[in-house]
This record gives structure tokens, C-alpha cells and sequence, in this order.
């Protein structure tokens, strides 16, 4: 087998790790009826177990790139896909509350080495004319995982046994760790040296930094909360039981894929229109905004199906500007800071996401339902872009530093 082909076999082992973690991340808030039933959770029993893993993953995020650069990027790699696909298959086998918030720690701070570990793979393996292609195809991971997961999972733990989720989920992760070794290919030397990176403490006195991480909390929070409780509003609105819950989830995941595909289009195409990059980012993030709109309007339809298009439609929109917050980022800062600034803002707004996930479980157990919880939603983008307008009037594009720049969703 030739180098070449052998490189793009590590893209798509990626890829297939990149949709695992999405897998066994989601697996819970699928089988979350399931799970209520039998051992007699209440909301905010969910709720902590959602924000353990938020924490967790936070955390971890700010170390894991460090990790994989101290052990290098073979056994780093496979040390956390091994470590969260034993902490998924451990779910199977706990019984409490505080087993299953646990068994997320564990999970939420190995999946964080995802990122790093994607970014630095198309470092190693790829030149720098073909990094993007390795990345864009690795950005697609996290939409697909999230599709697949509703479609198999429930029909696997009606015909297995919810157990049987959780570890055969874990097994194909362990399989993948095993692929993974066997993979052997020379890495690709790095061109030139890149510019020393700025330092975080700097970093936290610039503008650019607190517009993108505003800018996240406050889309972030969206997407983890339509994550952790999507399956449980279809089950609680629509009655769906456990064989059809993730049918619709798939459906809104789906037009989330096409979001992110048309965030990264449709200011490129603006801009080779002559449009200027401060008009044609911020006209595109506030065309997503304003199509988050309508979420709100899943309160009043009779059918999931219906509700799955609304809920499709925000989530279309949140890819599509979440992508612009990411390359908002490039435009703005120097490429040798774009790494760290994106990962002060994931932090905090994998941080944030606890709020909305905790309130959620108040909303319910007050009989409020998802009311609240979807007019935050819908409000929450032009929040954030009117937030980045104060901050950031213009967008002047920053010069190229001669560094790469590197972003990867969620």
C-alpha cells in the first residue's frame, strides 16, 4: 500500500473516532426514558450527570493538547479513544446516580483529547496544502455521529437491552484502538518554523478573545442543550417511545450537517462577490441568526415531525454560525493565536452550557416544560452578534503570519 493512500487511511480513522465520540456522548440522552424508568432518576438527577461530563470535558480541553504534544499523537490518541470507550461500556454496569455521573467524568475528559488529536494528525500526515482538505473531512465527524446515534441506539436497545448500547458502542472504540496501531506511516516534516505563540495571559487582554468566547458561550449553549435533551422533548411532547425517539432526532441532526457544509460557503461566495470581510461575515452570521428564530414555534405544532424540522432548522443555523465564529476568529486574530484564543472560548463555553442544561431540569420539574428553555435558544445569536458588533465594529482582517490555521467544531 503506498504512503499516500496509507495517509488518507489515517483521515478517515479519524473521521471514525471523531463519530464515536459523538456516539457515546449521546448515547444517554437517547435512552433517557429508558434509564427514568428503571432506576427512578429525576431531571435534575440527568441534569448533574449531563454537567459532571461538561465539566469534565471543559477541564480537560485546556490540557489534553499538551497531552497529546508530551506523549505524541499514536499512543495519545489511542490512550483516550481506549480510555472513553471503557467509560462508555462502564455505564452497563453502574446503577446509580453517582455511577452513571462517574462513568461521565471519565468519558467527558478522555473525549476532549478528540480535537487536539484530530489537529494534530493532519499536522503530522499532511502537508500544508492539503490540511484542509484532511481537516474539512474531519469536521463533518461530529454531524454524522450525531445522525447515526438516534438511528441505531434506540432500535438496538429495544432489541437488546439498553446495556447492549452502551458496550457495543465502547467495543467498536476499542476496535478502532486496535486499527489505529496497526496503521503505519511516516509523518510528514513540518515546512518551516512557526511563530512562537502568543501567551494566554496576553490573550485574555484583547478584545478578540472576549467577542469570540462570548460569541461561543452563547451558541454553545445551545447546541449541548439540544444534544442532552432533544430525545427527551420528543418523548415528553410527542409521547414517541423508545423504538422511534431518534428518528426525528436524526432528522434536525441531518439539517445540522448541511448548516455547517453552507457556513463556510456562503461568505466565501459573498466575499468573491466584492463584498467586504466585515459585511459578508457579519451579514452571514446574521442570517443564521434570524433562522433560529422560529424554534420557539415547536410549542404550538401537533406532530414530531414537524417539530423535528423546527428544531432542524436551528440547528441548521447553529452550524452555519458556529462555523462563522471559528473563522471570525482567523479574520481577526494572528494565526499563531488562533489555536489558544479558540481554546479559552470552547472553555468557557463548554462552561456556560452547564446553566441552560441545569435549567432546563428547573423548568421541567417547576411544569414550565421547554417554553423557557427554547426562547433562550432563539434569542441566544443575535445576542451574541450584537455582542461581537459592540466589540468588534469593523472586522479587519488580520495579515497572514505565515503560521497554519487550525479550527475544529465543538
Amino acid at each position: 500500500m503506498s504512503t499516500d493512500r496509507r495517509r488518507w487511511i489515517i483521515v478517515a480513522l479519524v473521521f471514525v473516532a471523531i463519530m464515536l465520540n459523538y456516539v457515546d456522548r449521546q448515547i444517554l440522552s437517547l435512552l433517557k426514558p429508558t434509564l427514568e424508568a428503571e432506576f427512578h432518576w429525576s431531571d435534575q438527577d440527568y441534569a448533574n450527570m449531563l454537567s459532571a461530563f461538561q465539566v469534565a470535558a471543559a477541564v480537560a480541553f485546556l490540557g489534553t493538547g499538551w497531552f497529546i504534544d508530551r506523549v505524541g499523537l499514536k499512543l495519545g490518541f489511542a490512550l483516550g479513544v481506549a480510555v472513553w470507550s471503557l467509560a462508555g461500556m462502564a455505564h452497563a454496569v453502574v446503577s446509580s446516580v453517582g455511577g452513571f455521573i462517574a462513568a461521565r467524568v471519565v468519558l467527558g475528559g478522555a473525549e476532549s483529547i478528540g480535537t487536539p488529536a484530530a489537529v494534530k494528525s493532519a499536522a503530522t500526515y499532511f502537508t500544508q496544502r492539503e490540511r484542509s482538505i484532511a481537516l474539512g473531512i474531519g469536521n463533518t465527524a461530529p454531524n454524522i455521529g450525531a445522525v447515526i446515534t438516534p438511528l441505531v441506539v434506540p432500535a438496538l436497545a429495544v432489541a437488546y437491552g439498553w446495556r447492549a448500547a452502551f458496550l457495543a458502542a465502547g467495543a467498536l472504540g476499542l476496535v478502532w484502538v486496535v486499527v489505529w496501531f496497526a496503521v503505519r506511516i511516516p509523518a510528514v516534516a513540518e515546512s518551516s518554523v512557526r511563530p512562537a505563540p502568543i501567551r494566554w495571559s496576553d490573550l485574555f487582554k484583547r478584545r478578540e478573545t472576549a467577542a469570540i468566547a462570548i460569541a461561543k458561550v452563547l451558541s454553545d449553549q445551545v447546541w449541548f442543550f439540544m444534544l442532552a435533551w432533544l430525545p427527551d422533548l420528543f418523548h415528553r411532547m410527542f409521547g414517541l417511545p423508545q423504538g422511534t425517539v431518534g428518528l426525528p432526532v436524526a432528522l434536525a441532526y441531518a439539517m445540522a450537517a448541511a448548516g455547517a457544509l453552507t457556513g463556510g460557503w456562503l461568505p466565501t461566495r459573498l466575499m468573491a462577490r466584492g463584498w467586504s470581510v466585515d459585511r459578508a461575515r457579519k451579514g452571514t452570521m446574521l442570517l443564521y441568526a434570524l433562522l433560529v428564530l422560529p424554534v420557539t414555534l415547536v410549542l404550538v405544532v401537533d406532530d414530531a415531525w414537524s417539530a423535528a424540522l423546527l428544531l432542524g432548522l436551528g440547528l441548521f443555523a447553529h452550524q452555519g454560525f458556529s462555523t462563522n465564529v471559528f473563522a471570525l476568529a482567523t479574520d481577526i486574530v494572528p494565526a499563531r493565536a488562533v489555536g489558544s484564543t479558540i481554546g479559552i472560548a470552547a472553555f468557557c463555553g463548554n462552561m456556560w452550557s452547564i446553566v441552560l442544561i441545569q435549567l432546563a431540569a428547573v423548568s421541567l420539574a417547576a411544569g414550565y416544560g421547554y417554553g423557557p428553555l427554547l426562547g433562550v435558544c432563539s434569542v441566544s445569536y443575535l445576542l451574541a452578534l450584537g455582542l461581537v458588533q459592540l466589540i468588534i465594529p469593523t472586522i479587519v482582517a488580520v495579515p497572514d503570519d505565515g503560521s497554519d490555521v487550525v479550527a475544529m467544531a465543538h
